[in-house]
């Protein structure tokens, strides 16, 4: 069993490299915001953390880190999710969906799976929105299932910001 969880972790750290951040001149790396606003793929996300008013906080210094749904993960939300989400009224809604895919303090995959054996196969992760998701490794990746029972599984990770680290997940997680 060591073995297999210690598999999943290295093919979850190699995932990761193709969600990398952008390139820049110096050693800095961008915070999560601007990660995510630097890749295509989180373009949907970006959209949604601007309509919650979430650029500040997580601009801040952290640490953070956040499992970030891709366009794809929004999109298997029934039609017009999203849409719905970002309008003003539904704000506070908007702001809950997305806080409950950040924990503070910085969690790289290697500690995740650590924790995860640990405690027996499965780990509670508490959110800065008051979500408790459940993490365990399953077919050697890692899979998060939310507090409405659906499974989120990590598609990379350890994407560096200077502000934390960003774990991109297939499906969009939601609270109770």
């Amino acid at each position: 069993m060591t073995r297999s969880i210690l598999g999943g972790a290295a093919a979850l750290a190699l995932a990761a490299t193709t969600f990398a951040a952008p390139a820049l001149a110096g050693d800095h790396a961008p915070n999560i915001v601007g990660v995510a606003a630097g890749n295509a793929d989180f373009s949907t996300l970006v959209t949604a953390v601007k309509a919650a008013g979430l650029v500040d906080t997580l601009s801040a210094p952290g640490p953070y880190t956040v499992f970030a749904p891709t366009n794809a993960a929004f999109a298997k939300l029934p039609a017009g999710t999203v849409e719905t989400l970002v309008k003003p009224e539904n704000k506070a809604t908007l702001t809950k969906i997305l806080t409950c895919h950040v924990v503070a303090g910085k969690v790289v995959a290697k500690d995740l799976v650590v924790a995860i054996k640990a405690h027996g196969g499965a780990y509670t992760i508490k959110t800065v929105g008051g979500c408790e998701f459940k993490a365990a490794v399953k077919a050697g990746k890692v899979v998060i299932t939310d507090e409405k029972g659906g499974q989120s599984t990590v598609a990379a990770t350890d994407v560096a910001a200077s502000n934390g680290v960003i774990h991109v997940i297939d499906s969009v997680l939601m609270p109770r």
